[in-house]
C-alpha cells in the first residue's frame, strides 16, 4: 500500500455505498482504499458485496477504526435525514477518523459522482431535519417569462435568490445593490453559470426614491424580492438611525415605487428577531413588515413578508466566525451557555421566499418550521469536532456574555399571533394583531422634515410609538 493511501470505511452498504466503493477503487490518485462498509441491516452482516466485506453496525465505527487503521469515514446514505446524519456523526466522533459525506440522489441519478464530489460533513448537515422542499411546479408558474428584481443582490440571501431564480428562465432579472463589488461578483458569477440568462444589474440605495422609481420604471418588475436591509444587531444597537432609515423608510419607499409601477408580487425578508424585538434591528424589522402590511391596502400589489431564523454560513454569522477562530487555536467565544436559535441554510432561506412569493395573497407574513433551536455551544462543539478537534482539550470555548440588543431565546410567532397552515407542509403563516400604522406615516415625515438627522432617543421614541412595548 502506497504511504499516502488513506484506508476508508463506508457506512452504508447499498447502491450509493457501491458507488463510493467503485469510484475510490478506480480513482487514478489511489489517495484513498475501501476497507468494508458497515450496515445495521442485519441481513447485510458478514456479507461480501462489491467485492468488500460488511464489517459490522454503526456502533462497531469506533472499534473498526481501530483495527484496521481507518482514516477516512465517508456516508454513503444520500436519503438520511439531518437527524440520522447527526446520530452517525457522534458515533464518529468517538474516533479520529475524518468524517465526509455523499452528495443528494440528484447526483447519484444524474451520475456527476466523482471523488472530488465526496466532501467533508458540515454544520448544515447537522440540522436534525430534512431540509425545505419547493413546489416546482407553483414556482415556475410565477417566475417563468418574468421581470423579477432582487434588492440586495450581493448579499448572502439576495446572491442565493439570484441563483435559483435564474433556474426559473425569468424573462429579465435585475440585480440592484448599494456595494458596487459584491453585485459585481454576483454579475460574474451568473455570467459564467447562465450564459443564456437575461439579466441586468443596477446600483441604487433603495432610501433614494428618485432612483428607485427610475428602475421600476425602466424594467417593470413582476417580482420583487427585497433582502436588502442593516442585520447586524450590535451594529444597529450603536447605529439606530441608521437601521430606521434603510429597514423602515427604505423598505416603505421601494414598496411604494412597486405599488406605481404595477408589480404583482413584493416579497419582504423579515427575521424572528421582529417578534417581541429586544432589539432596535428587531424592532425596525417588525416595523417593516407592518409597513408591508400597509401598504397591501394601496394598491394591486401582493404585499407579504417572509420570517426565519439565523442563516448558516450568510455574511457576518457565526459559523464563519467560528471557522476563523478555530483555524487560530481558539477560543471560540459565545456570549452564554443557554443561547439558542433557529437555524436553516441559504439555499433553504431563499426557498422559502421564493416558495412564499408563491402562495401569497397579500398581507401575509409566513414562516417556515425549522424544527427544534440549536444551542450555540453544541453548534461550536460540533464545528470542532467536524475539524478533527476536541472541544476545550484541543479548542477552549469561552463565554463573554450577552451583547446589548440580543435575547437567549428569539421566536418565531409572537403574543396574540396565530400559526394557520398553508398548502406547503413546512411552510405557516401567522395571524397577528397589527399594529398603530396610522403612526408610520408620523415616522416617515419626521424622517423627511429632520433629513434623518435624528438622536437615538429620537429614533427609540419613534419606534415606540409603533410598538408600545419595545424597550431598548
Amino acid at each position: 500500500m502506497p504511504s499516502k493511501t488513506k484506508p476508508v470505511l463506508i457506512i452504508g452498504a447499498g447502491v450509493a455505498g457501491e458507488i463510493v466503493a467503485e469510484i475510490l477503487s478506480k480513482s487514478q490518485s489511489k489517495d484513498f482504499l475501501p476497507i468494508g462498509f458497515v450496515d445495521d441491516d442485519p441481513g447485510k452482516l458478514n456479507l461480501v458485496l462489491y467485492g468488500l466485506p460488511v464489517l459490522g453496525t454503526m456502533k462497531n465505527i469506533p472499534a473498526l477504526v481501530i483495527r484496521h487503521h481507518i482514516e477516512e469515514i465517508i456516508i454513503a446514505i444520500p436519503s438520511a435525514s439531518g437527524k440520522v446524519v447527526a446520530e452517525i456523526v457522534q458515533i464518529c466522533h468517538q474516533s479520529r477518523a475524518r468524517l465526509k459525506i455523499l452528495p443528494g440522489f440528484y447526483d447519484l441519478i444524474t451520475g456527476k459522482i466523482k471523488t472530488s464530489n465526496i466532501r467533508d460533513i458540515e454544520v448544515d448537515d447537522l440540522l436534525g431535519r430534512d431540509p425545505v422542499s419547493l413546489d416546482l411546479k407553483k414556482i415556475a408558474g410565477y417566475l417563468t417569462n418574468q421581470v423579477v428584481l432582487v434588492t440586495g443582490a450581493g448579499g448572502s440571501i439576495g446572491s442565493e435568490l439570484c441563483r435559483q431564480v435564474a433556474n426559473f428562465y425569468p424573462k429579465k432579472l435585475i440585480l440592484l445593490g448599494r456595494g458596487e463589488n459584491s453585485i459585481y461578483e454576483m454579475d460574474l458569477e451568473l455570467k459564467e453559470k447562465h450564459p443564456e440568462l437575461k439579466f441586468d444589474s443596477e446600483i441604487g440605495d433603495i432610501k433614494d426614491q428618485a432612483r428607485m422609481n427610475q428602475i421600476f420604471s425602466r424594467y417593470k418588475p413582476n417580482v420583487v424580492f427585497h433582502a436588502a436591509a442593516h442585520k447586524h444587531v450590535p451594529f444597529m444597537e450603536r447605529c439606530p438611525g441608521e437601521a430606521l432609515k434603510n429597514n423602515v423608510f427604505g423598505s416603505l419607499r421601494l414598496a411604494e415605487s412597486a405599488c406605481r409601477s404595477g408589480t404583482g408580487t413584493f416579497v419582504l425578508i423579515s427575521s424572528d428577531k421582529a417578534v417581541k424585538p429586544a432589539s432596535v434591528m428587531g424592532a425596525t424589522k417588525r416595523v417593516a413588515e407592518m409597513a408591508i402590511q400597509y401598504m397591501q391596502t394601496k394598491g394591486s400589489t401582493r404585499f407579504t413578508a417572509v420570517r426565519f431564523g439565523n442563516v448558516l454560513g450568510s455574511r457576518g454569522s457565526v459559523i464563519p466566525l467560528f471557522k476563523r477562530q478555530i483555524a487560530r487555536g481558539g477560543p471560540l467565544t459565545i456570549t452564554h451557555p443557554d443561547m439558542v436559535r433557529y437555524f436553516m441554510t441559504t439555499a433553504e432561506a431563499a426557498q422559502l421566499v421564493i416558495q412564499a412569493g408563491a402562495q401569497a395573497q397579500g398581507g401575509e407574513i409566513f414562516i417556515l418550521d425549522m424544527g427544534k433551536p440549536v444551542k450555540i455551544v453544541d453548534l461550536a462543539k460540533n464545528l470542532i469536532q467536524l475539524s478533527g478537534l476536541e472541544p476545550e482539550s484541543d479548542i477552549p470555548i469561552r463565554f463573554t456574555g450577552i451583547r446589548q440588543g440580543e435575547k437567549l431565546v428569539e421566536q418565531l410567532v409572537g403574543e396574540g399571533e396565530q400559526i394557520i397552515p398553508t398548502n406547503h407542509e413546512r411552510i405557516f403563516a401567522v395571524s397577528e394583531p397589527g399594529g398603530n400604522l396610522s403612526m408610520l406615516k408620523s415616522i416617515l415625515e419626521t424622517l423627511e422634515r429632520t433629513n434623518f438627522n435624528l438622536e437615538e432617543q429620537e429614533v427609540i421614541g419613534l419606534l415606540q410609538s409603533v410598538l408600545p412595548n419595545f424597550k431598548k
